[in-house]
């Protein structure tokens, strides 16, 4: 009798795997047709080194290395759905993500492949790539000095993301950046990728990337170690209890209560709530996940009920909660209420 294959393997079965013993490849999948699309878009530009991809943990350039890493995960469908149900969002799942994504790490790979971050001009634009990465930086929304690609405005975090960030732009097919960033400072910075780009178009890559890049892939353990570190690392974003605010939005008084535990509704509306302020912050839904779960916990502790007159409460809750993670995106903090 031949052995169950992996895939089908009950989930708890499935969370005692290593993922670097799952047999998962690149070849014959979504993946690598959309590998083979971002290779011909370089070509189209006259860039000959196409950044060779791996399976890894995670989105990444390991610095200094030009390869590109693609999550495990969108080499199977069983993988997704799990990433889906634990972290409650595929990165990279939909196809214009993927290639939004893969342009931007494909920025990394041919800083280092051309060794383009040593170069003044890109020292003077963009910074030093040296550069420590903050724990968090604070964006300025409206600031023109940078493009605007990936969510959060992350090509103000560091030097090398303004580059990468800058580099997809330029990239991005049937995109008039001139027109898009006119009048904006980022636009000398395009002017120069275009620059440098069209001086090494038929040029190979300075540097090489090694033959083997499983070493970088952080695959060497248990799917359900992953799982629950990606969890954690999420999960660390999300402020203490608000009870004031708690009980501005629900209450405690008898004359006021409609029947319905504040716990409940938030539980029924949970995924609805999640889902809106995701869209309007771009915060990880994992994150914004335990910060509804921690405040139905705090709801239960507190027996708050629904007020009996408030027809606009899912607004409100979806604007209170919005508000926490976006002041936590500016500041680094949560905002406590006064």
């Amino acid at each position: 009798m031949e052995p169950k294959p992996w895939y089908k393997l009950n989930e708890n079965e499935l969370l005692e795997k290593r993922i670097s013993e799952l047999p998962l490849t690149i070849e014959h999948t979504g993946i690598e047709t959309l590998i083979k699309r971002l290779y011909g878009e370089l070509l189209e530009r006259g860039l000959i080194f196409a950044p060779p991809c791996f399976l890894a943990e995670e989105w990444f350039c390991p610095v200094g290395v030009p390869a590109i890493g693609v999550p495990f995960y969108l080499a199977h469908s069983r993988l997704r759905n799990i990433e889906q149900k634990f972290i409650l969002e595929v990165e990279g799942g939909a196809k214009k993500e993927f290639m939004k994504l893969i342009r931007h790490e494909a920025g990394h790979a041919y800083s280092y492949a051309y060794n383009l971050y040593k170069k003044k001009e890109w020292q003077r634009l963009f910074g030093l790539a040296s550069e420590e990465y903050p724990d968090t930086y604070r964006p300025r929304p409206y600031s023109r000095s940078y493009v605007v690609h990936l969510d959060n405005w992350y090509a103000q975090s560091h030097p090398d993301e303004d580059f990468a960030e800058t580099f997809a732009i330029w990239l991005t097919p049937n995109l008039n950046w001139r027109k898009r960033f006119k009048g904006w400072k980022a636009l000398e910075k395009l002017e120069y990728v275009d620059k440098i780009m069209r001086q090494i178009a038929g040029k190979p890559a300075v540097v090489q990337s090694p033959a083997k890049l499983a070493s970088y892939s952080g695959l060497n353990k248990k799917l359900k170690t992953y799982l629950k570190f990606k969890s954690k690392l999420y999960e660390e974003c999300y402020p203490d209890f608000y009870d004031k605010d708690l009980k501005n939005l629900f209450t405690d008084a008898d004359e006021e209560k409609s029947g319905t535990k504040a716990a409940s509704y938030l539980k029924g509306n949970r995924l609805k709530i999640i889902r809106a302020c995701s869209f309007w912050t771009k915060e990880k839904k994992i994150t914004i996940d335990q910060l509804v779960k921690r405040l139905i916990d705090r709801c239960s502790e507190l027996n708050l009920y629904v007020k009996k007159e408030c027809p606009d409460l899912d607004l409100q809750i979806a604007a209170y909660i919005s508000t926490l993670v976006s002041h936590y995106l500016f500041t680094g903090k949560f905002k406590r209420s006064k």
